[in-house]
């Protein structure tokens, strides 16, 4: 039991590192952007699996060690308690007074041979397990609180069972992350994820299918209080849900609110603003056009994005933009964000040109741009400033390249009303758990177990009824098995009650 015990505060330990740092499993994109910040300390904390912390080997010999010294610990008290069960209770102690709780009383009008019997017939009455012990004295020994053992076996049973549990759920299950832009639609198919974790016994089959469309995302911030102006209050994102043979139903995610649906959860991780960018390239064709969701990098939602241009004519664009949402100029000439809603929203480009190496099969990190390689042609080292843009504005590109422009969601937004002009984006984390139920049952029955070994006293009582020259000699004793602080008062209300019955 130690040995669990402690093992159990290795695992909490263990479990550390898991909320100190983002998880592949369910913050992709916060393991991204660890690396990108520190890219030696990220490659040596992956050395010794810290993004992965719950599937690393050092937290699995963990955890199956744990099993394995809770059952150790289990099945040898399981037999034991099984055997008590068939034994009678011991036998009448010589020395009442020696035992916590003990009394006498002289009843002149009753035989000791009947005292005892009455008094076993009470014992019995009130749970307890008795045997009779007659010699140069008439006595009874009683037991009871078996309960109490065997809701400690169920208590440490149950969690072996939720520990089966878990890592059967997680063997046969499956985590997944996806990045819906407001009007997109989701189906959940395996290469509709942005990323996939699946389970080591999963197979395609496990996706029940279902679809579902983002089509608002709502965010409301603190406006009142000026010590707390801006912090978010409360966000929500609204949903369209299909599933085989039902209606279209709205659905709606909140924080800590998930959506349950096709027997899977979907929680709300995260959110963020994706500007629609359309380029064109020095023919005036149309290269590229969609919402590309923009990495928040602070509170205020000043957020980084990559646009590449493969289809560019005369040559390949790549952009590293910064978008903000309130942006104001800083005493350096720096733009930051002083809001995460829009104020005055403002996106900023670094444009290069060059063979981006799309065509090396080589997968790229779509939030991350290695300019290596890249000439600069607006911004950074550049000879052109960086390119500035408000939603609804046109900017050419340098050296004829085109032109960029920046969408507006919503025309007739201006300066007195940016709301609604670019679209949100919402980071879903999708995880299905079919082991959910046996977890909870095992819970519950963890939690009825431990109840039951904290209320139920276990006890032992003798009654010994001897002849003396003033009548029957009763005496009364009891001993509790572990901590049992109403065994005095327990001994004597059963006294109380047996000299009624020998009365009556």
């Amino acid at each position: 039991m130690r040995t669990a015990i402690i093992l159990l505060l290795l695992m909490a330990i263990a479990a550390v590192p898991g909320s100190m740092w983002p998880q592949r499993s369910s913050d992709p994109n916060g393991v991204i952007q660890f690396f990108n910040k520190n890219p030696d300390l990220a490659k040596f904390l992956d050395k010794i699996q810290i993004f992965d912390v719950y599937t690393s080997i050092w937290f699995s010999a963990i955890y199956l060690l744990l099993f394995i010294s809770l059952i150790g610990c289990v099945l040898p008290r399981t037999i034991h308690h099984l055997k008590s069960l068939r034994l009678a209770p011991p036998r009448t102690p010589a020395n009442f007074e020696r035992l916590q709780a003990h009394e006498s009383t002289i009843n002149s009008t009753v035989s000791p041979e009947n005292a005892v019997a009455i008094a076993e017939k009470l014992l019995a009455k009130s749970g307890y397990r008795v045997a009779r012990y007659d010699g140069k004295s008439f006595s009874v020994s009683a037991e009871r609180g078996y309960l109490r053992e065997a809701g400690n076996l169920l208590f440490h049973t149950s969690l072996i069972g939720v520990l089966i549990a878990v890592g059967l759920g997680g063997g046969f299950g499956y985590t997944g992350q996806k990045v819906l832009v407001e009007g997109q639609s989701f189906a959940n198919i395996r290469g509709g994820y942005d990323s996939f974790t699946p389970g080591r016994f999963f197979s395609d089959s496990e996706l029940s299918p279902f679809r579902l469309k983002l089509d608002q995302f709502n965010a409301v911030y603190e406006e009142q209080n000026l010590l707390s102006y801006g912090k978010p209050i409360d966000y929500t994102a609204l949903l369209t849900t299909w599933e085989p043979n039902a209606k279209n139903q709205q659905a709606e995610i909140k924080v800590n609110e998930p959506l349950g649906i096709g027997g899977t959860q979907i929680y709300l991780l995260g959110n963020g603003y994706a500007p629609t960018i359309t380029v064109r390239d020095s023919e005036g064709n149309i290269a590229f056009r969609a919402s590309v969701p923009f990495l928040p990098a602070d509170a205020n939602l000043t957020s980084t994005g990559v646009i590449r241009v493969p289809d560019a004519k005369p040559s390949q664009l790549a952009m590293i933009g910064f978008f903000y949402p309130t942006a104001r100029e800083l005493q350096t000439g720096a733009l930051t964000s002083i809001h995460p809603d829009l104020r005055n929203p403002m996106l900023t480009l670094r444009v290069f040109k060059g063979d981006l190496g799309l065509d090396s099969g080589v997968p790229q990190n779509v939030y991350a741009l290695d300019p290596t390689g890249l000439t600069p042609v607006a911004g950074g080292d550049a000879s052109a400033p960086s390119i500035e843009l408000q939603p609804g504005e046109t900017a050419s590109l340098p050296d004829g390249l085109g032109s960029i422009t920046f969408e507006t969601s919503r025309p007739g937004a201006g300066a007195a009303d940016w709301s609604g002009s670019v679209p949100r984006f919402a980071s879903l984390d999708i995880h299905h758990d079919p082991a959910q139920g046996w977890v909870l049952a095992f819970v519950l029955l963890a939690i009825a177990g431990l109840l039951t070994s904290l209320f139920v006293p276990r006890r032992r009582v003798w009654v010994r009824a001897t002849q003396s020259k003033s009548g029957t000699l009763i005496e009364y004793a009891a001993l509790a098995r572990g901590e049992d602080p109403r065994l005095e008062s327990a001994l004597s209300d059963f006294a109380v009650r047996h000299g009624k019955e020998l009365k009556a």
